[in-house]
Order: structure tokens, then sequence, then C-alpha cells
């Protein structure tokens, strides 16, 4: 079967003015649905007549008249131009008004009306009328209720509590009633207010209004912001208050831009004020790790007020409202009150605490190493100047750093001020005291470097020498630790006292990468000396074995020192039994058939010996020195000599001879007598072989008397030093002068202060100019006696 179209436009232009016309009784929506549904039944019987087949009759003439020819179906809208009622537009703003009225006042709509029906009225006023009137009908509409709230806090005689609940409920209603009012007027907003600039959302014309009729009233505004003040105020001592009122309250000014006018300004002053008489009451009733700790609690406190309640905009402001009145003006009082006793007691945590504040205000931190600079130099004077401290000033310096670094390290964040400033103090005090702290760091190391020393393991050991070396940099006298250390060195090498050979190396190795490879030139060449002495006695051994002498009861060792490496040892001469002179003899022979042209010189004062001692208690074995070991072979002739037949027949010098007599009579193992009784060795004692002596010991040490520097040996390494010091100079005056030709006074002393390694005075540096014009390598201009001129 075929199909077939139909085309509804067989309506003339009378039918469709005669079915616009409607009832004008209905209102507006049911007049436009009684129109459509009349206008379709209008359509139905004129065109969709139906036959008794169910088909229209025009519809069967076409199909008679095309048979099976394909027709297209196109159904188009009917246009339809309606006139609005007389009333209509007053009847809409009726129901609009009504509405707006009863979201005002919190009541129901009436006549059962939809949001969706508001709506619509509010889109057919906009296409009927001009929307600004329709904005100024609502806008008065708004004014009208706001007035009308002000009354109620123009007479509220309630507390100022009561009276901020009673703003905020009336703020909160507000907010609630404009967004039901913005959605039903929705289509005003989107229209006519975005296609005009000057003219404000309705919800901005809302808080304008709000602002100007409720909140920009003097008595609202000030009970308001006096209200809030005094919620802060309470949280500030310890009550707990409604944050959430207080939160709507400051959204409402931030909303109603006027958060800054009048609230921040004030809440700021009180902030000042309150903080001040506070940091001036604590900080003369707290102890300063008390008040730091209440001034850390005050900034979290009001951090937390931000994040509550407060506009973020506040925060930088309060923060430094408290930073201010509770550090910046009492930071002088707290660095002189506080500083030094949390150093003295070690108070990192409250260090750290102290760091962290003072990193807040300006200048804290400068002010806070200032303070923590001279806090290290005054402690660290009282270590270095005082004699009495001499035995522990080494440890005790060392303590003091280790307790500073860690300060810095964990307390003020490794800051490279700090650190600087670590290091300047201890610089400065440890000079204070010339020379002194150098010779007792010298002698420092030697204790640790002896053998017998078990008070650390090797790793131990190597950690306290980076820390001694660390010591070593602070000093600008280096040339004297470089002199006490190589007269102990040698002890320790000579005597057999070095407790590792490793650590001795390491602790040279250390030295010259901090002085360079000219500061240990001599160092080394002991070390090779002592090697080279080595290879020398296997030799001399199996030189003796091939002389067939290796059965005698007398082994010799001697070590061969090269003099520029070695310090320099008081010539002696002393009688040795026959035995030790033979063998003397022996390898003097030995030594210079293989290295003609050298010349040995014996020097006894560091020889040491092992003696086979018979007591009737038991056979010994004597760790001694050379002198100690000669003094005792003269009592294998005899019991009893006295002091003056004893230094004759040995020749040793009296104050040697009283020190090794001493050693031998007065210490822990006495294997001779002395009468009288005494510490003091004078010409007239007289000395016992003790038969009595016992030991739990096979093996007893009686030679540490050549560990121990005497008071001479200690001036005579201070007058080397000093001598060496006048070489250089010396060779640095004619060294600049050589160089420059002709100098000023002033300009010649600065050269030599930034070329010379140790300290020196202006006097020394003078007496030194002096004796070199004398021996003719420089001399005074003749029209400037300033002015040197060098001699060629």
């Amino acid at each position: 079967m075929s199909s077939h179209s139909l085309t509804l436009e067989n309506v003339t232009n009378g039918q469709r003015k005669r079915f616009a016309s409607g009832t004008p009784e209905l209102s507006p929506p049911q007049k436009r649905l009684c129109i459509n549904a009349h206008m379709m039944e209008n359509q139905k019987v004129a065109n969709f007549s139906m036959g008794p087949n169910g088909m229209s009759k025009t519809s069967s003439s076409l199909v008679k008249k095309q048979g099976a020819e394909k027709k297209v179906l196109s159904i188009k809208n009917f246009k339809v131009h309606q006139k609005p009622c007389v009333d209509y537009e007053r009847e809409s703003w009726r129901c609009l008004q009504d509405a707006v009225v009863a979201i005002q006042e919190s009541r129901p709509l009436k006549d059962n009306l939809t949001q969706e029906d508001l709506y619509r009225y509010v889109d057919n006023l906009i296409t009927q009328r001009q929307p600004a009137q329709l904005y100024s009908d609502l806008r008065d509409l708004t004014e009208k209720h706001i007035k009308s709230k002000l009354e109620q806090f123009l007479s509220s005689s309630g507390d100022r509590l009561t009276f901020l609940r009673q703003l905020n409920d009336c703020w909160t209603h507000h907010c609630q009633q404009m967004k039901m009012v913005c959605n039903i007027f929705l289509a005003l907003d989107r229209g006519y207010v975005l296609q005009n600039a000057q003219v404000s959302s309705i919800w901005d014309m809302g808080l304008e209004l709000f602002r100007q009729y409720i909140m920009e009233e003097v008595v609202v505004e000030n009970r308001c912001v006096d209200g809030l003040l005094m919620m802060v105020e309470k949280e500030r001592a310890g009550e707990t208050i409604d944050r959430s009122l207080i939160k709507s309250l400051l959204r409402m000014l931030s909303s109603l831009q006027i958060y800054h006018k009048i609230f921040e300004n004030k809440f700021l002053i009180a902030t000042d004020q309150l903080y001040s008489r506070e940091g001036q009451r604590l900080i003369q009733e707290r102890s300063v790790p008390q008040y730091l700790i209440h001034v850390d609690k005050r900034l979290l406190e009001e951090s937390n007020r931000v994040l509550h309640y407060l506009d973020m905009s506040t925060k930088r402001q309060l923060i430094y409202s408290v930073e201010k009145q509770l550090l910046s003006e009492h930071k002088t009082h707290i660095l002189q009150k506080g500083l030094e006793s949390l150093l003295d007691q070690n108070r990192r945590k409250d260090l750290a605490l102290l760091y962290s504040l003072f990193a807040r205000i300006k200048g804290g931190l400068e002010d806070l190493c200032m303070h923590f600079n001279g806090y290290i130099k005054a402690f660290g004077k009282t270590i270095v100047i005082n004699p009495e401290k001499d035995k522990v000033m080494v440890q005790e310096l060392l303590d003091f750093k280790d307790k500073m670094d860690a300060v810095v390290a964990e307390c003020f964040g490794n800051s490279e001020k700090f650190v600087f400033a670590l290091k300047e103090a201890f610089e400065h005090f440890i000079n204070q005291r010339l020379n002194k702290p150098a010779e007792l760091i010298a002698k420092f190391v030697d204790g640790k470097l002896r053998a017998g020393n078990k008070e650390a393991t090797e790793d131990e050991l190597e950690r306290l020498l980076d820390k001694i070396m660390v010591l070593f940099r602070f000093i600008h006298g280096k040339d004297v630790f470089e002199a006490f250390y190589k007269k102990d060195l040698a002890k320790r090498l000579l005597v057999g006292k070095s407790a590792s050979v490793d650590a001795e190396k390491s602790m040279l190795s250390k030295l010259k990468q901090e002085c360079g490879p000219g500061f240990t030139s001599k160092l080394e060449g002991m070390f090779k000396d002592m090697e080279l002495s080595k290879d020398i006695m296997l030799a001399f051994k199996q030189h003796l074995q091939n002389m067939h002498r290796g059965g005698t009861s007398l082994e010799l060792s001697v070590n061969i020192l090269t003099m520029g490496h070695w310090p320099n040892y008081p010539v002696l001469e002393v009688q040795l039994p026959p035995d030790m002179v033979h063998y003397q003899q022996v390898f003097t022979k030995f030594y210079l058939g293989k290295h003609s042209g050298r010349k040995l010189q014996w020097q006894p004062t560091l020889g040491h010996c092992v003696l086979k001692a018979a007591f009737p208690h038991g056979a010994k074995e004597l760790q001694v020195s050379l002198f100690q070991a000669l003094v005792l072979f003269l009592f294998n002739e005899t019991d009893n000599l006295n002091f003056r037949e004893i230094s004759n027949r040995t020749s040793i010098e009296e104050g040697e001879l009283r020190r090794t007599l001493q050693s031998l009579a007065c210490g822990k193992a006495r294997v001779l007598l002395k009468m009288p009784r005494g510490r003091d060795v004078n010409n007239e004692d007289k000395f016992i072989y003790n038969k009595e002596f016992t030991n739990q010991l096979f093996r007893i040490r009686i030679n540490q008397i050549q560990m121990k520097e005497t008071s001479e040996e200690q001036q005579q390494t201070e007058e080397r030093v000093f001598q060496d010091r006048q070489y250089q100079i010396d060779a640095a005056i004619v060294r600049i002068m050589k160089m420059r030709k002709v100098l000023p006074h002033s300009l010649l002393l600065t050269e030599l202060y930034n070329q010379l390694k140790f300290p020196v005075k202006p006097a020394d540096l003078k007496k030194r100019i002096e004796s070199l014009i004398d021996r003719d390598y420089m001399e005074r201009d003749k029209d400037n006696p300033n002015t040197y001129n060098y001699v060629a």
C-alpha cells in the first residue's frame, strides 16, 4: 500500500486571527494554556475531520489524485501574536511583591505559587516592561525591609554577647532571604545587570543596603566591634568563646567590605596594648626559658585565631604585633639575661626555640650571633688565661668546642653566620695567651700518642686527632707547636714509647695537609731515620755474627739520626762501663766503614736499657734510662754510695743526676734507699742498695723520667722558637726590601704582617730592622728617616 503525506498549511489568515483570541477572565498562565487548547480544537475541526475509514477527506482526495507517488509530511508551528491583558504587568508584580515580602517575613507563599511560577513572572515582565524599573522596585522593597530591622538594634538593651547574637541572626536571615530573591530574579540578574556595568548585582545590592542602613549606624557599628574585641580578649585570657559566632560576624564584615575599616585597626591596636603590658610584666616575672615558651604559645594561638575566624589579610600584621611587643622590645634583655645560662646549662631545646623566635624579628639573628660570639670569647678566655688550668686546658677546649658545635648544629641549624662566629671567637680567645696554648696542644697530642695510653681505640684516637687539628687551625704561633711536637715525637721514637706508628703517620699527614710539606719535612725525616736505623742494625747484627760475638750478654741497638731533622740535644760526656765503650767502638768502626766521610756523635740523653737484676726476693728486669743504668751498675761493687761518689764515677750533670736518683730512690719502684729520707736530693745524701725490694711484676718500668719534660728543656725549646722567629723576620725583611728597593716604614710593617705566620709585636720588628741596618742589609733614607733603602 502506498504511503501518503499530509500538509497542514491550509489554514486562512482569518482562521489564525480568530484562533488567537481568548477569554480575558483567566490569569496569564491559565489564559495561555486555554488559548492553545482552543486553537488546537479549531484546527482539529477544520483540518482533521475524519471519514468513516479513519482518514480525512482531504487526505483521500490526495491519494486518489497522486496514486502511489511518495509525499513528504511537513508540520510547522503556528505564529501566535499575543497581546497582554491590561492588568497583566500589575498582576505579575503584585505576585512577585507578595512573594518577596513573604520571603522577608519567613512565611509561606500565597496561592500556592512555586518558584517556577515566580521565575516565569520575572521573565515575562522583563520582556513587557523596562528592566530598570523592575530592578528599582525590587531595590525599594529590599531597602524598606532592611530599614525596618534597624529599630531592634537601636532599642536593644541586652549585653554585648546578646547583641552580637541578635546581629548575627539578622545577618544570617538576610543572606538566606537574598539568596532566595536572587534565585527568583535570576533572569533580571543575568540579563539587565550583566549588560549594565554600573548596576550592582541583586546580591551586592542587598549587601550595600545592609551595610548602609544597619552596619554604618554608629551605635550598631560600635557595639558590634566592641563585642568582637571583648570575645577575642576573653579567649586570649583563656576563656572559651563561641567561635562560630565571631567567625560569622567577621565574615559579615568582610562581605560588607568594612572589615579593615571598622574592625582590623581597632583589633590591632588592642593587640599591641595587650602584649605590650604582658611582655613588660612577664619578662620580669619569668625566667627566659619560661618566657620563650610563653611567646611561642602566643604566636601559635594567634596563628590559630587567623585560621578559625580572622581574615587571612590580618595575619601578617597580627603576628608582627606579637613579635614586636614580646620579642623585639625585649630582645636585648632576653639575650643578656638568658643566653649565658642557656649555654652554660646546655639547654639545647630552649636554645633552638630562642633561635627560631629571633629568626622572626628584624636583626634578631644578628644580635643573637653577636652575643653568642661574645659568650664564647668570654668563656674561652677563662680557660686559656688561667695558668692553674694548664693541665686540663686542651681537654676543656675540646669539650667546649664539641659543646658549641652541637649547639650550632642542633639549635642554630648550622647557620653559616653562627659557624663563622664560632670559629672567629675560638681564634680570638685561644691566642690571648701567646705560645702557651700551642705548647699545651703539642703536649696533649704527645700524651695521646704514647704507648700505654689505653683510653681510646684506634677509631676514637683518629677522631680525637681530627678534633685537635681543629684547635691547631686556630693557633697563630704554629711554629711553637712544631717545636714542642718535634721534641716529644723524638722522645717517643727514640725511647720506644710510641703507641702506634699508624697513628703517628696519620697525625703527620694531617699536619702536612694543613700547613704544607715544608712544615712536616723534618718530622718526615725523623721517621725515615728510624726506618734506616732498623736496616743498619740488621746489618750490624749480621756483622757481629760473622765476628763470632753473638754469645755476649750485652746487646746494643743504635739509632742513626740526621742532626738537621731532630731537636738539638746538649753534648754530655759520661763514664760508660768498659763493655759499653767497646760496643760503641765496634759499631763506630762498622758504620764508618760503610759510610765514609760521616761523623758519629754519641748522645746518651735518650738512651735506655733493660737490666737483669738479681734481688734476694727474686730476679727482675728493670727498664731504665742510660743514666739510671750507669748509677745501678755502681751498686754491683758496693751497697752504699753517697751523692758525690756517684757524681764523680758517672760524670752525669748534677741536675740530671738528682732527677735520676730521685726516680730510683723516691719513686714507686725504690731499688735504692735514700738516707736521710725525703723527696729532695742533697749533696750529703747516701744511697743504699735495697735488698728487700719486691714487686709483683717481673719487668718493671722505671724510665718514665725520660719522658718528663724539665723546665730547662721547656725554656730551651722556647728560646729556640724565639731564635727561629728572628731568623724568619730577618729573611722576610730582606726579601721584601730586595723586591721593593725603597719602602716606607709603615708599608714595610704591613708587608711583614702579611707574610709572617706567627704573632709579632711592632717593637720586635723595629729591633730586627735596626739589626739589619747595623749589618748593612738596608739603610735609612737621608732625606726621610721613615723610609728604608735596600743595600745591594
